[in-house]
């Protein structure tokens, strides 16, 4: 079976860009704060979705909607909303974390395929077996925080498809786990649907330079010229002791194709792309980009043993890195080879 490549779309110009670049799943998010891209211009109504997916459907693309939020009593019945319109408009899977929620949806709509959300934080087979036998969970995408010695063996260990992240930024916490930003801002990501809330966020211009702050932090200060990103609390430079420097995590992005061979070898069923915030161009590229390393990944056998030979095309590296934040990549915790 050939590994599936699995796009965002924060928008209906970047479904249509994915679908037409080569995807063969794209994942969406409605409006408000039941998904973990919950950006002021971003994401669907009720119309769009409607119309992206039968988009994709016509060109034999699957759509996946994500409501990857934990939900408070006060937001349950919006999370709920959204998974009876995605039964209704006929989305091909919904991607959940909240147990609560998946329990309602397994009752409620039963032949609405669901996958685990990397907010999940499911890093272990046995978590995942949890999910399938108590709400029948088809596919689990897994933490960018496993290498890929760990990802075979937990493949090996369920019968749930395992996807995960071929592409994008990363996260420097196990996804589903992070404080950062509810304590810079009162706001979590795992209920409010985003890292850097807009109201939060604040440039200024000073003496000294421009400078990014998130909830009165000073997360970071640009010299004359420099690329400032959107402000992330784990992707700041902070003075430690007498250094100033990237702390945490230094703004690179995760470019997995090195490994490729191995995480098809592995059993591996998708490869994600992460990026619902980012253009429709964007997306485009990427998705291009990765259909052909995929497409020439397989062509060549190298997926047959974990330690295939395959070399990625210094074009397609090349192009991807124009692409990537921080221009550089990195395979992060897939490479261990001390495992």
């Amino acid at each position: 079976m050939s590994l599936e490549l699995v796009c965002p779309a924060g928008t209906l110009p970047a479904l249509r860009a994915a679908v037409d670049h080569g995807a063969d799943a794209v994942y969406i998010g409605f409006r408000g704060a039941t998904n973990a891209r919950n950006f002021p211009g971003l994401n669907f109504g009720e119309a769009e979705a409607a119309e992206g997916i039968a988009y994709a459907h016509r060109r034999g693309v699957r759509v996946f909607v994500a409501l990857n939020v934990y939900p408070s009593p006060g937001t349950w019945s919006a999370a709920t909303d959204t998974i009876d319109c995605t039964a209704r408009l006929g989305a091909d899977a919904l991607i959940l974390a909240d147990p609560g929620l998946m329990q309602y949806a397994a009752r409620r709509h039963p032949g609405l395929r669901l996958h685990l959300s990397v907010q999940g934080s499911a890093t272990n087979w046995r978590a995942i077996e949890f999910y399938r036998r108590e709400f029948g969970i088809r596919r689990a995408v897994l933490p960018r925080v496993l290498s890929v010695t760990q990802v075979a063996r937990l493949v090996a260990r369920t019968s749930v498809e395992i996807e995960v992240f071929g592409f994008g930024s990363l996260c420097v916490m196990v996804e589903g786990r992070c404080a950062l930003s509810s304590f810079a801002t009162g706001q979590s990501p795992n209920t409010h649907g985003v890292c850097s809330p807009a109201h939060a966020v604040r440039w200024e211009e000073t003496p000294e330079g421009r400078q990014s702050r998130l909830g009165g932090i000073l997360i970071d200060r640009y010299a004359p010229g420099e690329p400032a990103g959107y402000p992330t609390l784990c992707k700041g430079r902070f003075r430690v002791e007498d250094k100033v420097f990237h702390a945490l995590e230094e703004p690179t992005s995760l470019n997995a194709l090195d490994v490729l061979p191995a995480l098809i070898a592995s059993g591996v069923v998708a490869v994600k792309v992460e990026g619902r915030q980012r253009s429709p161009a964007y997306v485009g590229q990427v998705t291009r980009l990765l259909r052909s390393a995929i497409d020439l990944c397989e062509a060549s056998g190298a997926g047959r043993t974990a330690g295939g030979d395959w070399t990625v095309p210094a074009e397609l590296v090349a192009a991807l890195d124009a692409l990537a934040e921080g221009r550089t990549h990195t395979l992060g915790a897939y490479h261990r080879p001390w495992q």
